[in-house]
Order: structure tokens, then sequence, then C-alpha cells
């Protein structure tokens, strides 16, 4: 049975509007923004995913060759690795999804045709590109309905590594997504290989687990939980405000065992680590038991593509007996620093080059602040494979994050004051799990407005126990005094993050917290360009 989402119910709303369906639902409206001065902002018609800016902007990055590729979107049944086999969906029958690959310049033409039960759609994480592209249904575009088809076609123009999935109700946190590489004709860089790997916790199809039914066990928060036999206490949220009646009267949970988390704490993070106790953690669709092996000569230097497709937990990934050399996040280019691991939140990206030794070394991907790992093998030589409870000394050694990257010299923006701040205060609690941005729940009708030019500066100000990777669709932003280029960052609890970017991608954008329970219960909300 479908679960009926309140993205769900807006978006069949509006593809009942017929051909009147983006100008219906993205035309005028209020926001609130801070100029400094508190003021409230304008109102006024803003650019829709269909209007001629749109266009005109696409025109300007000058559409090159096309890339023509068909995905399919199925029911399947999908090997996890290690005699564990689970039916769900996914892009064909892989898992991760087949790799897409394109050079900058090029038009990629990519169908999906939606052979799921339900509704769905591509969203193209990282990629600045046109409006009624970027794969929201009720907001730039309507869903794909069960049995129908959509093309998206657009405009390639930055090099970097980026993924794609869904942005429809939890069906990320599914098989749903793949990895998008988009080649750089004039490569700096200098290397023998790739490695494209790909991070993810893993739940569905596991002892009758969906996504949709870890969404409505946390949905009823800590004051409804039932959890039997669960361990772990309440360690690590906030109990504070839970009420005697919450606390006398749970609610009962879901079919299947309790997937919520407790206890759980990282002091990278913050404190809190997670809502979602995963049963797996995969390394390109691989469990530890039956690991990826990736088989190079030694001397080589890799290039690894890391990306975070995770719902809930963020990674910390180490390469055994071996340093990493960071070269990009987000896609963008950073000033090359050295680290024994790397930190990425969901949504997250990160580039690094290595040059391998002789031997067997395992690439691990622990579960931040949840105990587990993932993995996947490297072999250059002789020598016997890791396990699964391997856990090699550079996780505890210098760890790098996006946030403490700079941006290589060719992509820092031009300095400039903001013409406009826009504080989004992330507001809510495990224990009502209410997660809102403003302490407003996702409101298509709801935006925060801009105009086409502005130096635009976003405010990320949490006010929650819980840490939160924050995205931004359609343009990527700089952290300050230089840092790094981004379009997810992580926000820590009691922390504010400043970032500023050039509005020059005019049309509807979403701003959400990529942890997908958090996003589907609220966390989202809209930037849009007035016209």
């Amino acid at each position: 049975m479908t679960r009926l989402t309140r993205r769900t119910v807006l978006g069949a709303g509006l593809a009942a509007a017929g051909t009147g369906l983006l100008t219906a639902c993205s035309g005028s409206g209020t926001g609130h923004s801070s100029h400094g001065s508190g003021a409230s902002a304008p109102t006024g018609d803003y650019v829709t995913p269909d209007s001629k800016e749109v266009g005109a902007t696409e025109a300007l990055r000058k559409p090159g060759p096309e890339r023509r590729v068909r995905l399919t979107a199925v029911e399947t049944p999908l090997d996890l690795g290690g005699g564990r086999t689970v039916r769900s969906w996914a892009y064909g029958d892989e898992l991760p999804g087949k790799e897409v690959r394109v050079t900058a310049g090029d038009t990629l033409a990519l169908t999906l045709a939606n052979n799921l039960p339900q509704a769905t759609s591509i969203h193209w994480h990282g990629l600045a590109l046109r409006n009624d592209m970027d794969g929201v249904p009720g907001l730039t575009q309507r869903d794909v309905k069960a049995g129908g088809s959509y093309e998206y076609r657009f405009a390639v123009s930055h090099p970097g590594t980026y993924w794609l999935h869904p942005h429809s109700g939890v069906q990320q946190d599914r098989g749903l997504y793949a990895p998008l590489i988009v080649e750089d004709p004039k490569e700096p860089l200098k290397y023998d290989e790739e490695w494209v790997i790909v991070l993810d916790d893993w739940v569905d199809g596991v002892d009758g687990s969906t996504p949709d039914t870890v969404l409505a066990e946390l949905g009823k928060g800590m004051g409804g939980m039932d959890h039997g036999g669960h361990s772990g206490g309440a360690q690590g949220h906030d109990m504070s405000s839970m009420s005697m009646t919450a606390r006398k009267s749970p609610s009962p949970t879901p079919p299947g065992p309790s997937r919520m988390l407790m206890g759980a704490s990282s002091d990278l993070l913050g404190g809190d680590t997670g809502d979602v106790g995963y049963p797996h953690y995969l390394i390109n669709g691989r469990t530890p038991e039956n690991p990826q092996t990736y088989t190079a000569r030694p001397g080589d230097r890799i290039r690894l593509r890391i990306i975070n497709a995770g719902g809930d937990t963020a990674f910390r990934v180490a390469l055994g007996s071996h340093k990493l050399t960071v070269t990009h996040t987000d896609g963008f280019p950073v000033e090359h620093t050295e680290a024994d691991a790397l930190l990425l939140g969901m949504g997250e990206r990160i580039d690094a080059l290595v040059t391998v030794g002789s031997g067997t070394f395992p690439l691990t991907a622990l579960a931040e602040g949840k105990g587990r790992t993932a993995l996947a093998v490297l072999r250059t030589g002789a020598g016997a494979a890791p396990t699964a409870s391997t856990r090699p000394k550079e996780l505890d050694g210098k760890v790098l994050h996006g946030g403490r990257l700079k941006a290589a010299e060719s992509v820092r923006l031009e300095p400039s004051r903001p013409d406009r701040t826009i504080e989004f205060d992330l507001t809510g609690s495990m224990m009502r799990y209410d997660w809102a941005i403003n302490g407003k729940k996702y409101d298509p009708a709801q935006r925060y407005p801009v105009r086409s030019g502005e130096r635009v500066r976003l405010a990320f100000v949490n006010s929650t126990t819980m840490w939160h990777p924050m995205h931004l669709h359609g343009h990527t932003y700089a952290l300050a005094d230089g840092g790094a280029r981004k379009d997810t960052s992580i926000v820590l609890p009691g922390k504010r993050l400043e970032v500023d970017f050039d509005a020059d991608n005019p049309g509807l954008w979403m701003i959400h917290c990529h942890n997908v329970y958090h996003a589907e219960s609220g966390m989202m909300t809209v930037l849009g360009y007035l016209k």
C-alpha cells in the first residue's frame, strides 16, 4: 500500500491542475529575508520552472553534444553479498545503479522509465542545471507516475563527482541511486585509475523493514516508542520535553524490529549521530562479508571518487596503510590536503588521490558513532583479504571533512559584501520528530526570495541537539574565509554556518537537510528568484 506523505498529496493535487501546473503552483508568494535589519521580504512574482529566464540561462551554458541514456526504475531482488538478497527498488538490477558518465559541456538526455508501483523522480545532486530539470515533484516538475516515463534534458557545465537519486518521499533510502561523473576535458590531475566508491546504509527488505516503516516509527517520536527488548536507553537524545502522557501511553510500532537508534554518539558530529540503526552498511552495494575487490598495480596513482548516498549515516573513510590527498569536495577543486581519514555527511562527495603500495588493503567506511563498518578491498599483490572486523589505524588519525578544506584559487568567489542575508533556523527534536526550518514544516508556497545578480549569504543556525547536512539545489556556495566550494555541508548542533553564493541560476530551488527522514518530516524549504 502506497504511503501518502505530505509531498505526495501536494504532488497529486498539482498534477490535477493540468497544463497550468507550474505557474499555478509557483506564482506569487511571500518569504522572509533578513538584510541585517530584520526587514520583511518583498512580495512579488517568482521565476517559475517554465519561465523564459530558465531557458535563457540554459542557452548561456551553450549545450553541447548529446549523451543519451536510458534508466529504468524497477522493483527487483538485489544481492548484497554474503548470502543476503533483498527485494528493493533500483535502477535496473544493479546497486548502485549503473554509473552515468559525461563530459563537461555535453547535453545529457536521460529517459527515466518508471516501472515502480508508485510515482518517482530524479534529482541531480550538486549540478547547477536548468530549474525545470531539477527533479522535485510538486515544485519543478510533475511526478513520473507508475508506468510512465520522463526525459530529463540539460547542459552539464561543470566537471566533478555528483550523483542522482529520487526526490520523492523516502525512496532515496532504497536502492534508487547512481553515480554521476562529469569528466573535465582539460583534466589537470595526473592519475592511472579511478575508483568510484558509493557508501550507503541499508534497511530496505530486511526483516520486513522499508524506509516508509522506518519513517512511520520515527514519526511517532521518542514519546511514542514501544521497543520491547531494544537496549541502549535514550542516551544521545534530549528527553527533557517528553510529556508524562507520552511516557505512559506509547503508540504501537510498525511491524518488524525497531530501527530507532539510541545512544549513538560522536565528538566529530557534536554528540548524537543519527536516528536509524541500520542492519547493513555497504560500499558499492556489498556487505563487509563479501566486499568488492578493486585490482590495481603497485605504484598506481588512483583517484578515489567517494559519494555518501546514505539516508541517516555519516561515514569516516580510510584506506589501510595509506594516506589520502584530498583534491575536490562536492565536485569543486580544493587546495590539496593530506589526511588519514575522511568524514562525509549524507550527500557529500570527496575526491582524493592515493599512490598504492603492494599488497591487499582494506578500504573501510566507519558508520560514524554507530560502531559498524562497510568494507571494500584494494588488491595490488599478495596477501590475505581483510575481514569485516578490520579497523585500519588510519581511522583514528587525522580526519578531514569539507568544512576544513580551502577552495582552489581557480574557483574562489570574488570578494564581495552580501546583498542579502537569509537566516535558516534549524528546529525540531527527536522527541517529537518535528524537524523544520524556522519552525515551519515544508510548504512549497513558502519561499525565501532572492534576485538574479545578488551575492546571497545563507546563515544556518542549528538550534537542535543533532547535526544536519544541509543541501542547496542548483548552486555551489563558498564557505567563509576562502573555504571550499560546496553544495552540502554539515551544521553541528548549537553552531552557525554562513555560506555565500552568486544568484545566477533563476528558478525555485530546494534547501533541505539531507538526512532523508528529517527532510521528509519537514526540514525543507524553497529559495525563489523574484522576477
